[in-house]
Order: C-alpha cells, then structure tokens, then sequence
C-alpha cells in the first residue's frame, strides 16, 4: 500500500468511530497492534487478519484495557508508525 495502512476504531455499536486513528507504514505493525489489543489469540483470528491485508481491508475485534480504550477515546492527533 502507498500511502499505508490506515486504522480506524470504532465505539462498540460499531457506528460511532473513536477520535484516534494511525497510520502504519508495515503491515507487520499492523498485526503487532492487533495482538496488543487481544485479537488474533486462536490460529483462524490470526489468520484472518492476515486475509484482510492481503485484500487491502478487514476488521478485528480488540479487547482493550481501560488505559488502551481511554488513550483512543482522547487522543484525537493521527500516529504514524
């Protein structure tokens, strides 16, 4: 990808997206985050998440910490990595 990869979150209704958003230029770092954030923990997610860059796209569930979420809910500036 040219320009990265581009991360978004959103609110648990899955609607309302969260101020901070980053921008990666390896996708590996990509699914560092992912694993942070609890995702990717049995084979198939982890796989999954691999599909969805090869496409270009895709979504993964996080299971965040109170520090995680609250650092995403204020921090508005976009992080490139």
């Amino acid at each position: 990808m040219p320009n990265g990869w581009r991360v978004t979150f959103l609110e648990e209704d899955l609607k309302t997206p969260l101020p901070r958003q980053m921008i990666f230029q390896d996708s590996i770092k990509v699914i560092e985050m992912a694993l942070r954030g609890g995702a990717g923990k049995v084979l198939a997610d982890r796989q999954a998440i691999e599909h969805g860059i090869s496409l270009g796209r895709g979504s993964a569930w996080l299971n965040l910490t109170t520090e995680q979420y609250v650092k995403l809910k204020t921090g508005a500036r976009n992080v490139r990595s």
